[in-house]
């Protein structure tokens, strides 16, 4: 077995009073694929700082291979002192690494290298810091949200290379999906100790709630034992006096572990303040279209948005998901085609960027608006205290600035604030950024009772999965499309499809026919192809083809008014899958069928001259 690369070994730290990390240990060896995972305020990245050597804990070990060269990846990546990002990403080489793999890896990422640091968007300083890390090809990658701001082509090239790197890598996400397709071994930080479990982040979650599942035994059991010693206390202490002594010492000593114990960290109560009752039909596109600089945005979508509608917009950044939010909600006019909106809109948009917090206020400052100390949600009021604790907020934190607040916290707080107004439909724009596993839990659980409309823009691939009922995304050139279901749900639907092409590129295309099962294969037709007479099955289809389609066509009515139902995705989830796959196929089915009636009409025209 090779010796380990880098070691932590008992490590203590402490931030104000009560101790962050106690005893904590990781032990990191050639290859390995750890996940660290835990709460937020948990130690995570603090653990993985000390890891890299920035952070000095206030006792311990850290051992890293002479030999090893180690990498850090920071949540925010700190440009100062370079002009150019070709000079901030040629500073991660090593003395004997070729520039010119700099350039080569800027180029993959899509950044020429000449921008200015300090004008990055929240992508580009995530590729460019991605960049730093990975072009001398370390033999440890320590990784602090690497797909923060990143958009899902970013995403899915990042586990692309990780997956073909040599490094041991040492991974924080909020990404279920990255963690689940990277990690082979799980580091659980929990009220100061870090536990190995020896499995992937598939595994966590029932390991986790075992292991919390048996300290609650244990704590029952000791609870049980400080009763019993109580009731022999006062029943009067007698017999052998040193066995009593122990007897009184033992139920001290039980007294206080318990109350040194550190409990767990509650969750976040996430309640929305409903709104009325929106309309039947939330919104309406015909035909809209909208250019920016000659460059098509959107073009020709037709799209219906119905109450209870859990709509996902995906895509790359700069594919213009934040212009079709704006058009969806009437925000920004379209260059054609109409919009209709429905009646008593109540809107609530979170914004990723955050932009609207002022830096200066304190916590309740944000969350009253600054007018008194009152929160109302549905009617009633509450003192906003009590409702920071349902966001994990003490009350001390009443006066915090913001500025000082963690991603995490922060991240918290805009929940907290967009979901005490009144709304029935919210726009989410990335509220998974910062968040931890299970906060994201409870958000997607109240998105799933939530009795408005969504739009969620998101590029976490297993929140979308868990949430949306459709998906648009973009198909090139300003076309989009919607998919029932998730993003999971909308990559089985693509498989075999073509990319798709520009107008012109379709209209110069001879169309071909994809042969399904139980149709007939027959040969592609060009228009100066000599006619020949039909075939008997040719014949055949012709003459049953026109039932096919119809009862095609009744079957994709029933699936479209069953995967309507707001509700069935949060019900029945493999109901939804099957509705969601049956309607895919049906469709390809009926498109098939019609393309090979259409071209069978046609050869039997020609052959008989009408």
């Amino acid at each position: 077995m090779a010796p380990p690369l880098l070691t932590l070994k008992d490590v203590h730290l402490t931030f104000g009073g009560t101790p962050l990390l106690e005893g904590a240990e990781l032990t990191v060896a050639p290859a390995d694929r750890i996940c660290l995972v835990g709460r937020n305020g948990s130690g995570k990245s603090t653990l993985l700082k000390i890891a890299a050597g920035m952070v000095q804990p206030d006792s311990g070990e850290r051992f890293a291979h002479p030999g090893a060269t180690v990498q850090y990846l920071p949540q925010e990546a700190d440009f100062s002192g370079f002009d150019s990002v070709r000079g901030y990403v040629e500073a991660g080489l090593g003395p004997t690494d070729d520039p010119y793999q700099a350039q080569a890896l800027l180029d993959e990422l899509g950044l020429t290298g000449d921008e200015d640091p300090q004008s990055l968007s929240g992508g580009e300083a995530r590729r460019a810091a991605l960049a730093r890390v990975l072009v001398s090809k370390p033999d440890v990658l320590l990784l602090d949200e690497p797909t923060n701001h990143l958009d899902l082509p970013a995403i899915e090239w990042l586990e692309s290379e990780l997956k073909a790197s040599r490094a041991a890598i040492v991974l924080i996400s909020h990404d279920r999906r990255f963690l689940q397709n990277l990690s082979r071994a799980t580091v659980w930080i929990d009220r100061g100790v870090a536990r190995r479990l020896e499995q992937g982040f598939e595994a966590f979650e029932d390991w986790r709630d075992k292991v919390l599942e048996e300290e609650e035994i244990e704590r029952h059991k000791l609870d049980r034992k400080i009763v019993r010693e109580n009731e022999w206390m006062h029943g009067g202490v007698t017999g052998r006096r040193k066995r009593n002594v122990r007897r009184v010492r033992e139920l001290r000593a039980m007294r206080r572990e318990v109350s040194e114990q550190r409990q767990v960290t509650g969750n976040v109560r996430l309640d929305v303040a409903e709104g009325g009752t929106s309309g039947k039909l939330v919104a309406e596109t015909k035909g809209i279209a909208k250019d920016f600089g000659g460059r098509p945005i959107v073009k020709d979508l037709s799209l219906r948005i119905m109450r209870g509608d859990r709509l996902g917009l995906v895509g790359p950044n700069g594919a213009g998901k934040t212009t079709l939010i704006k058009l969806l909600t009437g925000a920004l006019e379209p260059d054609q085609g109409t919009i209709r909106l429905g009646t008593n809109l109540e809107l609530v948009a979170l914004d990723q960027k955050r932009d609207e917090l002022d830096p200066n206020w304190t916590v309740a400052e944000a969350l009253t608006g600054g007018r008194g100390d009152q929160v109302v949600i549905n009617g009633k009021a509450r003192h906003v205290a009590s409702y920071m604790k349902d966001f994990l907020f003490q009350p001390e934190q009443r006066r915090t600035p913001l500025r000082v607040l963690s991603g995490g916290e922060r991240a918290r707080l805009m929940l907290a604030r967009a979901l005490a107004k009144p709304s029935n439909l919210l726009i989410l724009d990335e509220p998974t950024n910062d968040l931890d596993l299970e906060t994201l839990d409870l958000l997607q659980e109240l998105l799933g009772d939530y009795p408005g409309t969504v739009l969620l823009v998101s590029h976490d691939r297993a929140f979308l999965d868990r949430v949306v009922t459709s998906v648009l995304a973009p198909e090139g050139e300003g076309h989009w499309r919607e998919y029932p279901g998730g993003y999971s749900d909308m990559l089985t639907q693509r498989q075999g499809e073509e990319p798709m092409k520009s107008t012109a590129d379709r209209a110069d295309a001879s169309p071909t026919v994809k042969p399904t099962a139980g149709s007939p294969a027959v040969n592609t037709v060009t228009s100066s192809a000599a006619p020949r007479k039909l075939s008997f099955k040719e014949k055949h289809a012709l003459e049953t083809l026109p039932q096919k389609i119809a009862a095609l066509e009744a079957d994709i009515a029933k699936l479209s008014t069953r995967l309507a139902d707001p509700q069935l995705f949060a019900k029945d989830r493999a109901a939804f899958q099957k509705a969601t796959t049956d309607l895919a196929k049906a469709q390809s089915d009926l498109d098939a069928s019609e393309l090979l009636w259409l071209e069978l009409e046609e050869r039997r025209a020609a052959i008989e001259g009408v």
